[in-house]
Parts: C-alpha cells; structure tokens; sequence
C-alpha cells in the first residue's frame, strides 16, 4: 500500500517521505480499514517536532496522523458488531498513527459506524477536533445538552480553527450559552455564521485583552489558541471561572497546580482528550442531523501530504485540513 512515513524527530514536511509497504493486519478486537479520507490536527507535527518524546511515536518510522474515515475491509478476532463493507470513522491511537496510508488498522471501541447521512470526507474532520470541544465544555465547564443547565458566558479562542469551530456550534446547541469567540479579521463573519453572540478580532486591544464588547463576565473559557498568559484571563472570569486550555504544556500543568494550592474560586483546568465512542457517536449523530458542521479549510491528495504538512504548520487553517486517500 502507498503511504506517507517519516523517520525520525524534526524536519517538518521535508522530511515525509512517500513509501510502499505491506498492507497491515487485524489483531484480536481490530478491523481493518480501506482509508477513504483523513484528517490532520496540530498535534501531528508537534509529535513530529519531538513535543512528546520520547514516548511518541513509539518507534520509527512513523505513519502519522489519527483521523481517518473508510470501509470495513477485514474483521479481526473478538469484533462482532462490524462487518465488511461499514462505512466507519475512528481514531487511530497517537502512539501508532498510520492515518496517512491506502489501508490502517483500528480499534474497534472506539469505532462509530457512519449512517448515510454522513460521508467519510466530513466524518474524517470530527473525531480530535470535535471531541476535545465537546469534552471542554461538559467535563470540564460542567456544560449540559439536556436543557438543565445554568444560563452561562461562555469565552471560546481561536475559534475558526479545528477544536475551535466545532466548541461554537456546541456551546450554542447547548440553548443558553452567551458566546464570545476571538478569531483573525478575516474569520469574524464565519465565526459569527457558527452562531457566536460576539467576536473579538485578536489583534485589536480589546481582542488580545479578551474582554467582551457587552461587559460580560466569563464563566468558561474554551481555550483553544496559545501564548495567552492566565493574568489576560483572570480578571475577565467570573467569580467562579474556569479557563479550560485544550493545547496544555509544562507550564499549564504548574499553572493550574498553583492556582489549587492557593485556593482560588477561579480554576485552569488542562485538558487532554479521552477517546470516547459514545461521545464520538453523539456528535455523528448532530452531523447526521444537520446540527454539527465541520468546515474544510483545504483538500489535498495524499501525493500532497507535505503540502498538507506545511498548512498545518503554519497554524492559521479555518476549519479542518482534509487529506483525500482514495484521489
């Protein structure tokens, strides 16, 4: 099968490199998967970068990317609820990737089987980017869907990227959200199409302050951009305020720790996504009806990988940056 592999830390796109290789096998509770599309997130090229070494990849070379959307080709041992032919969506796991190849192995837990309604093309830009949104807002913002939740403002940055746009469309699904989003000029009428209440150009003083055009006091932040230190954060929170950062690093985890030792009502809370297939199959379930959208940024062939690689790196895509495995 063709895929796209690289072979050690670093190199950005230059270093992926186009390659034959024998198709993969199911093992017990996997299926294999014929790769229809896929997508890509940031963490793709910060594991390249060595963001998590030495604990990802687990070995080189290394098919990246988790995304992926295709058909059931073959059912391994211990898998009775799929069958050849499924159209399907999954997250491959981050140590083992494979996303960028003709055919990849998957767990089936975490496998949602995909209704007509949804193409693999749009299935493929759900699962990192929509899941990490959701779980912001009900894990670690207390946010409901069920219409018991409290009135709330809501503060959403970096809101036209991948997490970003999907955490607006929720926050407004949940019915009694205040939503302020921040966004780069040229996304603020997209932003606003999601459904946010108001929308902060980042580079203007009031956007890099964060402060919401109507005084509002956050009650979450759903923070999805970086560099954006806690003192910018803290006196735009309401009294109980939680700011939840989905891009945590070092300094995060310290952060948040500090702000527990010193008792303070105003919370940072890091969040890393927890593979779920139920939740995965809730927001199949908004797309198939019309409720959930993902934008696509851009398309390429998986010929173009590195200039896939190169938009990713750049760090401005609105939306989601697709990968066509069948083109």
């Amino acid at each position: 099968m063709r895929a796209v592999q690289y072979d050690a830390y670093g190199g950005g796109a230059a270093a992926l490199k186009h390659v034959e290789i024998p198709i993969p096998s199911p093992k017990q509770d996997e299926l294999l998967l014929k790769l229809e599309a896929a997508s890509l997130n940031p963490v793709d090229w910060k594991i390249q970068s060595g963001f998590l070494k030495p604990f990802q990849p687990r070995k080189f070379p290394f098919i990246p990317a988790t995304n992926v959307a295709g058909e059931v080709v073959e059912v391994g041992p211990g898998v009775n609820s799929f069958k050849q032919g499924d159209k399907v969506v999954t997250i491959l796991e981050f140590g083992s990737g494979g996303g960028l190849a003709e055919y990849a192995v998957a767990r089936a837990n975490i496998t949602v089987k995909l209704p007509p309604e949804v193409s693999t093309t749009v299935a493929a830009g759900l699962p990192v980017a929509g899941l990490i949104a959701l779980q912001a807002l009900t894990h670690a913002a207390a946010i409901k869907f069920d219409g018991t939740g409290s009135p709330a403002n809501i503060l959403i940055t970096a809101a036209s990227g991948g997490a970003g746009h999907h955490a607006v469309q929720l926050a407004k699904l949940a019915g009694n959200l205040h939503v302020t989003a921040t966004c780069g000029s040229r996304n603020i009428d997209f932003v606003r199409s999601l459904g946010a209440d108001e929308v902060l150009d980042y580079k203007t003083p009031e956007g890099a302050a964060l402060k919401s055009p109507s005084g509002r006091k956050y009650d979450a932040v759903v923070h999805c951009a970086t560099g954006i230190a806690w003192s910018v954060f803290e006196p735009n929170l309401s009294e109980n305020g939680v700011v939840v950062n989905i891009t945590p690093s070092p300094g995060t985890m310290v952060s948040s720790l500090l702000k527990r030792l010193s008792f303070s009502k105003k919370r940072l809370v890091p969040l890393m996504l927890a593979e779920k297939r139920e939740e995965l199959e809730f927001l199949i379930g908004l797309v198939r009806d019309g409720k959930l959208k993902t934008a696509m940024d851009s398309t390429f062939l998986l010929s173009e990988a590195e200039k896939a690689w190169e938009r990713m790196m750049e760090g401005h895509a609105t939306g989601k940056i697709m990968i066509d495995i069948l083109g």
